[in-house]
């Protein structure tokens, strides 16, 4: 399994398109969860927040190795949540990646997850940023 924490930040201006965004999420829950198992997703939360005036969401995710990406989605669902995504994000941005370095799961849920080492989704610390930007 693999554990993200990827921070993007929102576009000046579409703070409202972003709320609407997450209102479309939230309302179609159960689309939302019929579209996870394809990309073996376990769990996905995104958090919204504010830094200096500048709006930031981040995913936090637990997904399995071989998932399949989203843009490959053959869901309603997911079109239009890559084109908020699309319209929303500064790509110039990038998407900063965070690195795990602790995950404390239960075994119980580890199991029902079918996680069979959690502590190996740890990965050494690299004393920098990391930064993914889309490919052009």
């Amino acid at each position: 399994m693999k554990v993200e924490l990827s921070r993007f930040r929102v576009k000046a201006g579409k703070s409202t398109r972003v709320d609407e965004w997450l209102k479309m999420l939230n309302d179609n829950m159960s689309e939302v969860i019929q579209t996870l198992d394809r990309e073996q997703m376990k769990i996905e939360v995104i958090f919204r927040e504010m830094i200096d005036g500048e709006e930031y969401l981040y995913w936090f995710e637990v997904h399995g190795e071989a998932g399949e990406p989203v843009i490959t989605s053959p869901f309603e669902l997911d079109h239009k949540h890559i084109a908020f995504h699309d319209e929303c994000i500064d790509h110039a941005y990038g998407a900063h990646e965070s690195q795990p370095q602790v995950v404390m799961v239960p075994a119980d849920t580890a199991k029902a997850m079918g996680w069979e080492n959690p502590s190996a989704s740890i990965t050494n610390f690299e004393r920098r940023e990391i930064v993914r930007y889309r490919p052009e």
